[in-house]
């Protein structure tokens, strides 16, 4: 059932249409406001009874304010039929309640239930076809996402007015990651070749690098944020992984790889922060406890070559590795113990790395399977379904981009599970950004950013779309300015 908070949120964006009839934006920035003041209240840990009477009486009062809906009980309706997304700022909303059935017995392995991957498609697919043709998704989550991307179309929605800024604070090195902060617009933070970390703030202008991290002895490879930004992991050629503080730039922690290899890939584990995978050169995963500095007992794997892409579905299941001898791995993890089980491989090509890998619970009202969007050095973008529980991977169609030899990287876009259409953003070695509609049978390029003079490495959204950053292999970072409607 969905994080009671994320149902109010879903009440007040149903009433959205009718405030301010005239002022759309005062429309959109309320219902952001509304989902930042509620994120807050999820964590003050109030009662179960309290936060469900509040939903009742929120809804009431909204419907004495303005009247009943135009569909009777959609309210409930839309709340009971919340298919969990992927990590987006709707996601982030919802309060962890600790549930022992959904740990499991401490020591004892408990994997995703079986043939859950099936039965979300198969709800998602019911609570679609009961809609008239051109509606959105019935989703309690549906109409906040519709509330704060917009109601334009997928072209409009990727139409950008050109430079916001442009960082060059690490140019003629590569610069392979660039990573908003997590539910935030104006954070931004990015890795070099040239062994450093910058954190960027893009708000007040102009724009200004904040700090630079420094430590590592070689090129950083990888970083991450926690789920709340304070702070950063990051890994490096240097055989070591790094944690940070973001607030002040201190390194916390320096861990050796356990096989003493160069580390080229890392993420959290959104569940549990407290543990991070981490990926390297002598072909292996590891699971890190980085308040230990140790491995977890049970959390390391061998893959067919060097770890290049990590990536979790949104409840920290399933993990799949991506390797540069053109193979994907999928992995049971262990919420309890952080043991990792492999479940299935899929070789993409023989002999071509996967760069990146990222997963998505719903891709849009159209694509309504768990999804894998994989960069592999084939000059192609792949989609794939889930197929089932234990991560089996099925091809649903591929894109035309120029990646040959570059770990380019690409991304599904925030705001876009509701909207009409699906985009996805990938680097490019033609020096361009690409945006792909994943739904559009024909045509399927929806725009394509140029300004960069290099290969584009990554790219990445902030939390409401309104900025995009890309970032290349000579060292430079811009950050485009989405058009405003």
């Amino acid at each position: 059932m969905a994080a009671v908070w994320q149902q109010v949120l879903a009440v007040d964006a149903r009433y959205n249409a009718y405030r301010t009839p005239t002022f759309p934006q005062f429309r959109t920035q309320y219902i952001r406001r509304r989902s930042q003041l509620l994120r807050e209240n999820a964590k003050a840990g109030h009662p179960p009874a309290l936060r469900r009477q509040y939903l009742r009486l929120r809804g009431q009062l909204l419907g004495q304010r303005y009247g009943p809906l135009s569909e009777p009980g959609s309210a409930r309706a839309y709340s009971n039929s919340i298919v969990r997304s992927s990590r987006t700022t709707l996601d982030r909303m919802e309060d962890f309640e600790d549930d022992p059935r959904a740990l499991g017995a401490r020591g004892h392995r408990r994997s995703v239930s079986r043939g859950s991957y099936q039965l979300q498609a198969q709800m998602n697919r019911a609570v679609y076809e009961d809609r008239p043709p051109g509606s959105v998704v019935p989703t309690s989550a549906a109409e906040a996402s519709r509330a704060m991307a917009g109601d334009t179309s997928l072209s409009e929605n990727y139409a950008f007015a050109g430079m916001y800024h442009v960082f060059d604070q690490h140019v003629d090195e590569a610069v392979p990651r660039v990573r908003f902060a997590n539910d935030d617009r104006h954070r931004l933070a990015c890795c070099s070749l040239d062994g450093s970390i910058s954190l960027c703030q893009l708000v007040p202008a102009p724009p200004t690098v904040l700090r630079v991290l420094r430590g590592h002895t070689r090129g950083v490879s990888d970083f991450a944020w926690s789920l709340s930004n304070d702070i950063l992991v990051s890994t490096s050629l240097d055989a070591t992984m790094r944690i940070w503080a973001s607030d002040d730039g201190r390194c916390i922690r320096e861990i050796p790889d356990p096989d003493g290899a160069e580390l080229l890939c890392c993420t959290f584990q959104p569940v549990n922060n407290n543990l991070t995978v981490v990926g390297n050169a002598k072909h292996n995963v590891h699971v890190m406890n980085i308040s230990t500095g140790k491995k977890v007992k049970g959390g390391s794997s061998k893959l067919t070559g060097r770890v290049l892409a990590l990536s979790f579905d949104a409840p920290g299941r399933l993990l799949w590795a991506g390797d540069d001898r053109g193979s994907v791995f999928s992995f049971l993890f262990d919420m309890a113990t952080g043991k990792l089980t492999k479940a299935k491989r899929l070789v993409v090509h023989e002999g071509s790395p996967v760069t990146s890998i990222s997963a998505r619970s719903w891709v849009s009202r159209e694509a309504r399977d768990p999804s894998l969007l994989i960069n592999t050095c084939l000059n192609k973008l792949l989609l794939y379904r889930v197929v089932d529980n234990e991560g089996t991977l099925q091809l649903k169609r591929s894109f035309p981009i120029e990646q040959s030899s570059h770990p380019v990287r690409s991304i599904f876009c925030p705001l876009m599970s509701f909207r009409q259409g699906a985009c996805v953003v990938t680097g490019s070695e033609d020096m361009c950004v690409h945006f792909f509609d994943v739904e559009r049978a024909a045509k399927a390029a929806v725009n394509k950013l140029q300004g960069h003079s290099a290969p584009v490495l990554d790219v990445s959204f902030n939390c409401d779309e309104s900025l995009l950053a890309s970032s290349d292999a000579s060292g430079m970072v811009i950050v485009w300015r989405r058009e405003q409607k």
